[in-house]
């Protein structure tokens, strides 16, 4: 009777444990074509790989699409959250835990082709007129960092684009990744700008709080480690940016 009373009670904590495992916040913004929302539904690459995740390691879990700064701000402080996608540097390194990278991308100047403009070097870039960057961007840190005074800080890429259509700066500084959906929210075609200058590479990954179980993101990166070796992650990846090169899992 006693050895059936402890088999139970051990039963009744595997079955508590599993129940009492915390629903992750998973977070993510407006970002075509890898988070945004249509007719009420998330989709995105990021967000395609994010759910096929979730399948996999079993875990309780919700997507929500918050403004980026909010995001950003309860991903640092909440347990059991995390932002995606998100640029991994040095300076972000110790604030989160690094699941990724989701994509790979490369930022550059971009300005209307009617305006004939060329730089050949950062500093004529910098000395070039109002250069529109959403201010929540690492983009926008970067180019401060380096000493460029002719920042117009907005608050989103739509803002940017829309900017730079209408003459009100010469230079927006985007990813190639993501500039086709930015251009189109502002009302531009790719054709109607020109790419000047790459200046950086960024790497996105899923970033979890530092309050998160560090089991439950090494158990992230095991299942996109997965998804690697098994083809899924590529096939997820090209189907949203087909001329785009997928990060490998070591990356």
């Amino acid at each position: 009777m006693l050895k059936r009373c402890c088999l139970l009670s051990i039963w009744l904590m595997c079955c508590l444990s599993g129940s009492l495992r915390a629903e992750l916040q998973l977070l993510t913004e407006e970002a075509p074509p890898t988070s945004f929302s249509q007719n009420g539904e998330l989709h995105g690459l990021a967000v395609e790989v994010v759910r096929e995740l979730i399948r996999r390691t079993g875990d309780e879990a919700r997507i929500q699409l918050l403004p980026w700064t909010r995001a950003y701000h309860l991903a640092q402080q909440q347990a059991d959250t995390a932002i995606f996608s998100t640029v991994r540097t040095p300076e972000r390194e110790a604030k989160f835990q690094w699941v990724g990278p989701l994509l790979i991308g490369t930022t550059s100047f971009y300005s209307l082709k009617s305006r004939n403009l060329q730089f050949d070097n950062l500093q004529q870039a910098a000395d070039s007129g109002p250069l529109a960057v959403p201010k929540q961007w690492y983009t926008y840190e970067t180019l401060a960092a380096q000493g460029f005074t002719n920042l117009y800080g907005v608050t989103s890429s739509k803002s940017m684009v829309t900017m730079l259509k209408h003459g009100r700066v010469q230079l927006i500084a985007t990813e190639d990744l993501t500039l086709d959906a930015e251009l189109a929210r502002g009302g531009l075609r790719a054709d109607q700008v020109q790419a000047h200058l790459p200046f950086m590479r960024s790497a996105y990954y899923i970033a979890f709080s530092p309050q998160t179980d560090a089991a439950v993101v090494q158990r992230w990166r095991r299942a996109l480690d997965g998804m690697h070796q098994d083809g899924s992650f590529t096939e997820i990846f090209r189907r949203w940016m087909p001329h785009a090169q997928p990060p490998t899992a070591t990356e």
